[in-house]
């Protein structure tokens, strides 16, 4: 049952994505980062949840294409865990963020 209800919000925030546009901009403008990895399950589902809207979103790979360890700037900012987003004021979540909590975190407004 749960996977049904995360497959329909998916297949939903994928014919919404183009609605969270100016949303996925707005946390991007704001100075937040998505840190992640192109193998990482929980990054995945992160991006997910933008649908095409990730393409508005700052996001910086952090691993190596041969997986054998992470890229020079991931390390200077000491990203440890994926999916990592950096915020304007130096804060700093891990794990896949619900809309919500970055909108709260970036002050920007989801579409209604």
């Amino acid at each position: 049952m749960k996977k049904t209800i995360g497959l329909m919000l998916l297949l939903f925030l994928a014919a919404c994505s183009s609605k969270l546009d100016p949303f996925a901009q707005c946390v991007t403008d704001s100075g937040a980062t998505f840190y992640g990895a192109f193998w990482c399950p929980h990054c995945a589902n992160q991006k997910q949840l933008f649908g095409s809207s990730i393409k508005n979103i700052d996001y910086v790979e952090c691993s190596l294409p041969d997986r054998s360890g992470q890229t020079a700037v991931c390390n200077s900012m000491n990203i440890t865990n994926y999916p990592t987003w950096v915020f304007a004021d130096g804060s700093r979540v891990t794990g896949t963020q619900q809309l919500a909590t970055l909108a709260q975190k970036t002050g920007c407004q989801l579409p209604a």
